[in-house]
């Protein structure tokens, strides 16, 4: 459970962004059917989540700046106790414990819903809902409002104008707390520790879904929910495929493998990339290509800390891979005009970097009016160059079909940063001794 001070507060911070006499409003996910009568593993959404600490499907909150006449609060909708639904789709917390869980001011249910809500819209001037999200709740908010909009003669008022409450609790959720810095560790522990037991697993004959199995495992035995993503496993050539999923092939000798995972835990996420050999030891051309990856990864994590953006980061690296792309002759031409030019970017075609959160992509502006945002302390960003380079590239011929990506889960802190997922080897020296202690317990179980 998330505490009632971290909840408190977070509302608290949401309502001093809304403007007086205003009301919030947060609804859950709903449920969606996978095939006839069975549904797709349900998944609260991430504002909800943070506002109520409530995982059932349907929920509403509203938040309540304060008046004149009133205090700010907060009223929550979930779905009724039943012995019947809950006989065969599991037991609800019903208003009490979640009035209690989600430490809200007052709790209903939601067959009261529609009788209610233009109660409580009544007189509101201001609503805050999230514009653009198709959400089960809409119907019923244009019934309120039109409930209202017909009542004027008795005395009835609907809200006159709508924000957008992304802007406002997408801010603040950028900033963790401690309470979600710590429980970021933890699924970067979580995330980090089955990157290493997929390296000792790795071999040649095994398949990229056999990975991917172990690393699923690890994140159940934790107490993680699952995967935050889709999982990447992709050996070869299907390591220059950004989001492969499909994970069926047979690791090959000689092959690297490249595993893109993270455990969500408490509804946040980890998000570690290793690049790393089937069978143990990079050849020199892997062992160059990845060297120069890494040494990119030191260079923007040089620049991270307060006050710096993620453009400055993304510029050391590329700098770095401009230079040693032209060094192993994947590149030709002076570094300053190729990086003018992007000539790097049929082999580095995405960003350095990404928010980690609630949202394995976690939310947040990148842009403050026009310009970079600069990094903050409680601010957690992945950082991930790589190097992908197709099987019918124009270059020597031992670097074709490689593809490398390393990340790591960073917390800006009040001095630089900290590495949150530090503890998975990405040296090359550290990569092969572990994946060398894997092959010598192989010989002690046969021995």
């Amino acid at each position: 459970m998330i505490p009632s001070s971290e909840l408190h507060a977070r509302r608290n911070a949401l309502v001093a962004r809304m403007v007086p006499n205003s009301v919030a409003i947060v609804p859950a996910n709903t449920e969606i059917v996978r095939s006839n009568d069975t549904h797709y593993a349900f998944r609260q959404h991430s504002d909800y989540w943070y506002c109520t600490g409530i995982n059932e499907p349907d929920g509403l909150l509203l938040i309540f700046s304060g008046t004149e006449e009133q205090a700010a609060h907060s009223v929550l909708f979930v779905l009724p106790r039943s012995e019947s639904d809950e006989i065969w789709h599991g037991r609800r917390l019903g208003t009490e414990q979640a009035k209690q869980q989600a430490a809200v001011d007052r709790c209903e249910t939601l067959d009261d819903l529609d009788e209610l809500l233009p109660e409580l819209l009544d007189g509101r001037s201001d609503v805050y809902i999230a514009q653009g999200e198709d959400t089960w709740f809409q119907p019923h908010f244009e019934e309120a409002l039109e409930t209202l909009r017909a009542g004027k003669r008795k005395g009835l008022r609907a809200p006159v104008r709508m924000h957008d409450l992304h802007p406002e609790l997408h801010e603040l959720r950028l900033i963790k707390s401690p309470y979600e810095q710590a429980v970021l560790r933890e699924a970067c522990k979580i995330t980090a520790d089955a990157h290493r037991r997929a390296m000792m697993f790795t071999a040649p004959g095994r398949f990229e879904y056999q990975v991917a199995a172990e690393i699923h495992h690890e994140f159940a035995m934790r107490g993680a929910s699952g995967p935050a993503y889709g999982t990447i496993c992709g050996s070869g050539e299907n390591a220059c495929i950004l989001h492969y999923t499909t994970n069926t092939d047979e690791l090959q000798a000689g092959d690297l493998l490249l595993i893109d995972a993270g455990a969500e835990y408490l509804g946040y996420a980890g998000d570690i990339t290793r690049t790393f050999p089937v069978s143990g030891t990079f050849t020199e051309p892997q062992r160059k290509l990845y060297k120069l990856v890494l040494e990119s990864q030191e260079a923007a994590l040089a620049e991270l800390k307060p006050g710096s953006t993620l453009p400055a980061a993304y510029r050391a690296c590329v700098q770095v891979l401009v230079a040693g792309l032209v060094q192993l002759g994947i590149l030709t031409g002076d570094p300053e005009t190729l990086i003018k030019e992007q000539a790097f970017r049929p082999y580095f075609m995405h960003g350095l970097g990404h928010w980690l959160g609630l949202d394995v992509h976690d939310v947040g502006d990148y842009q403050v009016e026009g310009a970079p945002r600069p990094l903050q302390p409680g601010m957690v960003l992945t950082v991930e160059p790589g190097l992908y380079i197709p099987a019918d590239a124009a270059c020597p011929e031992a670097y074709r079909g490689l593809g490398i990506r390393i990340e790591d889960d960073i917390l800006i802190t009040e001095t630089g940063y900290e590495n949150l997922t530090a503890s998975v080897p990405k040296s090359i020296e550290g990569i092969e001794a572990l994946m060398k202690a894997r092959s010598k317990e192989k010989e002690y179980a046969h021995g």
